[in-house]
């Protein structure tokens, strides 16, 4: 199977993800910008994130898949690797070309971006490919995957700070090279409410990692992989995830509270944080036979949860943006 012709329905990935990360690159760099008139450098701003953070995705997803082969020819014979479709050799140079235009992409948009993402590609490999195998700390693995997420926000506001240098803010120049590759200038209000969102990203995404790792435990054992399954038990992983679930939503509010956000993002937040963590709570009542299996379904739909939040802030100042536009016109 040639590899391009396989990429496009390797995972069968849904069309509502695949247009969610488009959203979700998109609504950090908007976020960190604010209601204010867009012009051709914002754009440039937004179009270069979402290709970048799309592009280190893939390449990201793909190096996962090469290194947990083992992992998968128990627990999902069916992905690429296991079921015979595709070659660690050729997948491995299609993670090459995805790496590459990442490293491009967000050279394009600052210097200071292309360091934050190589230093994120050599933490991910080393994490994946060694650490989370021979690291014996417990629930080393799932404590650190999350990180792979937090370069979401950190890489939007990092792209304004380098492009819309603050008035009066805080600014930083590398020696020798900052003229030539110039600086950050950032709010530290607008900083705090970075911090917020990576703290904000990296419970939510592992509210949804645990449930993942109690359907994978079997596998893990195998390989002495250390989750808070492996490490805890399922049941006191679900425990974990439930309360990773309640800080998610007080996260969320506080986000509201703090940015530009309006109820165009918080009403439906509130929906899909309760009706998720409803199916969170239902995993902790469940016996040790049947958590597994459901621990991929409370899984899923907290990843799906983790999308529409970021859905949910793409919509909410795009309405905002045409409201403006129109009142303007």
């Amino acid at each position: 199977m040639r590899p391009f012709n396989f990429i496009s329905n390797w995972r069968s990935l849904p069309i509502f993800e695949l247009i969610s990360y488009v959203f979700m690159f998109s609504s950090m760099p908007m976020l960190a910008y604010g209601i204010k008139s867009y012009n051709f450098e914002i754009f440039k701003i937004i179009i270069l994130s979402i290709l970048s953070l799309y592009s280190g995705f893939f390449a990201a997803l793909i190096w996962n898949d090469i290194t947990d082969a083992e992992i998968d020819s128990i627990i999902h014979p069916d992905r690429p690797i296991p079921s015979g479709r595709i070659s660690c050799k050729k997948f491995f140079g299609i993670a090459l070309i995805f790496s590459a235009m990442t490293f491009i992409f967000s050279f394009l948009v600052s210097f200071w971006c292309l360091i934050l993402v190589g230093a994120t590609a050599l933490f991910v490999t080393f994490h994946d490919k060694y650490l989370k195998k021979i690291i014996k700390f417990p629930a080393y693995s799932e404590i650190f995957t999350p990180i792979q997420w937090i370069i979401v926000p950190i890489f939007g506001f990092l792209a304004l700070w380098t492009a819309f240098p603050a008035t009066g803010g805080i600014t930083i120049i590398l020696p020798y090279i900052g003229d030539i590759f110039g600086y950050i200038s950032y709010d530290s209000y607008d900083f705090q409410n970075m911090i917020l969102l990576v703290i904000f990203t990296y419970f939510t995404d592992n509210a949804h990692d645990l449930p993942e790792g109690i359907h994978d435990i079997d596998g893990d054992r195998r390989l002495n992989v250390k989750t808070y399954a492996t490490s805890f038990g399922e049941k006191n992983a679900a425990r974990i995830s439930f309360i990773m679930y309640l800080l998610s939503g007080l996260l969320g509010v506080i986000i509201f509270y703090r940015t530009i956000l309006s109820f165009i993002f918080l009403i439906p937040f509130l929906c899909i944080w309760f009706y998720t963590t409803y199916y969170s709570y239902k995993l902790l009542k469940l016996d040790k036979e049947d958590i597994k299996s459901f621990g991929s379904v409370v899984g899923r739909k907290g990843f799906n949860y983790f999308l529409m939040v970021f859905n949910l802030i793409f919509l909410d100042i795009f309405i905002q943006l045409i409201l403006k536009y129109s009142n303007f016109l």
